[in-house]
């Protein structure tokens, strides 16, 4: 009886086991598995094939797990770019404002610098409210001609501009930022508002997190008039609500994706903006635009309440009409350090400063750029001696973009899984909603790779700044943008001039990581020779 009972639960377990692995049978045959490899431009011998399969069929339960677990969008990897020196500061750019008299008509306070502003603010010529309703007035009357504003945030405003000028009038002035209106690109969280992240997908998305350069802001005083524009999803200058235009050419958008920050900031909207860039999106816009937009180095801003689109290569920062006006906003948002922080003046010695300048991309430049950013270098040849040099050359810079496309279809896994990606506005082989799904196809080991001599690249790059305190480009020139955005190095982009069609054009001074303040105080002595910042585009006077 006992020999038929073991029997009987032996053939139990033998059709038991027959029926899981008919259950788990694989889908996977050798020339699925040879296709998906042709992708990649890899073959294996047929024996080797045979043998991936089950590790293969593991991989895909594997990954069905991963998609059934829940992420935060606030979770980075634990594994991410960073950089060696502390994402802190201990200096602040010293400035002083600009003594200065409301004019006969108000409304032109619009074109007024932040240091003027902050003069009139703080000797209480104007209040922050008078000073919003006339930035809000402004919005109302010219952003219908370059589509910049996505939520005007009045009802914040007025509170924050409220309790400026309480503050003020009781004598606690937070410094140049109090009471100042400013707007922030829409890929920031503010509760109660949507964050849309330019996208048809998100256009009612609400998140209760408030980005944290929004509450350094609010610290400072500032006072949040709007959200602006971003390319969708952080491409280019279109978003769910049409094209951001540029105001100095309405035929043309305002290039991304910080396309309704610089484009506010040339149209006056705002005295300042906060921008975002992870591959040109500051850079590219602000000088389309013909703005002064800096980009720090990355880290030295916190990315915390944004939309991530490469955790190792997104980084905040100011778009502004003057190198001095970003100075400004740049102490306010940057991660400083709890020590005693030390002045650094712009009037800097200069007499021992060396500067070098990429030769080859400024010889190799376009006619619309050459004119422009020669007269850039002559003017800076009367005082300091421009020494040539190269960026390097030798790296396999066609598969760097993998690491931006491979990040961004982490954070955006879901919303291709879903199939949100169909709704959105633009389909095109070089739209968003493809990038992100082609990003399914980019191997691991690729990406792994392409960080490795990543890693190569920053130390050579970091090299060139123990010789020099600057280095000048062409702001497009060849890989320079790519290159510095992938070793995180400070830039920033100064309007240098018109093309012969009228529009602007810019040249680029990079700098060491957290010497902002370097490139800030080249991009000043510019600035103090040329008047192109102050102009105002036709139609926008």
């Amino acid at each position: 009886m006992k020999h038929k009972i073991n029997t009987l639960i032996i053939c139990v377990l033998v059709l038991s086991f027959s029926f899981i692995l008919i259950q788990q049978k694989t889908d996977i045959t050798n020339d699925r598995v040879k296709n998906a490899l042709s992708l990649i431009n890899i073959k294996f011998k047929e024996e080797y094939i045979e043998t991936l399969k089950g590790y293969l069929e593991r991989n895909k339960r594997g990954y069905q797990e991963l998609r059934e677990s829940v992420l935060e969008n606030n979770v980075k990897p634990a594994v991410s770019f960073s950089l060696d020196s502390p994402p802190s500061y201990s200096y602040d750019i010293a400035f002083s404002l600009i003594e200065t008299k409301l004019p006969k008509n108000k409304n032109d306070l619009v074109f007024y610098s932040l240091r003027e502003l902050a003069y009139l603010i703080k000797n209480k010529e104007i209040t922050s409210r008078e000073l919003t309703e006339i930035f809000l007035d402004r919005i109302k009357k010219y952003n219908k001609k370059v589509n910049a504003v996505v939520t005007v945030t009045d009802s914040v405003a007025f509170l924050q501009a409220d309790k400026a000028d309480i503050e003020i009038k009781k004598g606690k002035y937070r410094g140049p930022l109090h009471g100042i209106p400013y707007g922030i690109k829409d890929l920031a969280s503010y509760p109660g508002y949507p964050t849309t992240w330019g996208s048809m997908p998100f256009k009612n998305q609400f998140l209760e997190d408030k980005a944290e350069v929004i509450k350094k802001l609010e610290e400072a005083g500032a006072v949040m008039l709007c959200k602006l524009s971003s390319g969708s999803l952080a491409r280019g200058d279109v978003w769910y609500g049409g094209k951001t235009l540029n105001p100095w050419d309405l035929s043309q958008g305002a290039s991304g994706s910080s396309a309704g920050s610089a484009s506010a900031t040339a149209a006056s909207l705002l005295p300042f903006t906060i921008g975002t860039e992870t591959l040109g999106s500051i850079i590219s816009p602000s000088t389309r635009c013909g703005v002064t937009g800096l980009r720090p180095t990355y880290g030295a801003v916190s990315t915390d309440g944004f939309m991530t689109l490469s955790w190792s290569m997104d980084k905040v920062g100011p778009i502004a009409k003057s190198a001095i006006d970003c100075a400004i906003v740049f102490n306010e948002i940057k991660k400083s350090s709890l020590t005693v922080r030390k002045k650094i003046k712009f009037d800097l010695n200069n007499q021992d400063l060396r500067v070098g300048y990429l030769k080859n991309l400024f010889d190799s430049d376009t006619s619309r750029y050459k004119s422009n950013n020669n007269t850039s270098l002559e003017l800076l040849r009367k005082r300091f001696e421009l020494t040539p040099l190269e960026l390097p050359s030798n790296y396999p810079f066609s598969s760097f973009d993998i690491i931006l496309r491979a990040e961004a279809g982490a954070f955006f896994d879901d919303f291709i899984l879903q199939n949100m990606d169909s709704s959105m506005v633009e389909q095109g082989e070089r739209s968003r909603a493809n990038s992100l799904r082609q990003s399914r196809l980019i191997p691991a080991v690729e990406y792994i790779q392409a960080n490795r001599f990543r890693s190569v690249l920053i130390k050579e790059v970091e090299s060139l700044f123990k010789e020099f305190y600057v280095i000048l480009s062409p702001s497009f020139g060849k890989n320079q943008l790519m290159i510095t955005n992938l070793t995180g190095h400070p830039s920033i982009s100064v309007p240098n001039g018109f093309d012969e069609k009228g529009r602007p054009t810019s040249i680029s001074l990079i700098g060491n990581y957290y010497e902002e303040y370097k490139i800030l105080y080249f991009a000043d002595i510019l600035q103090k020779n040329s008047n192109y910042h102050k102009l105002i585009p036709p139609g926008f006077e």
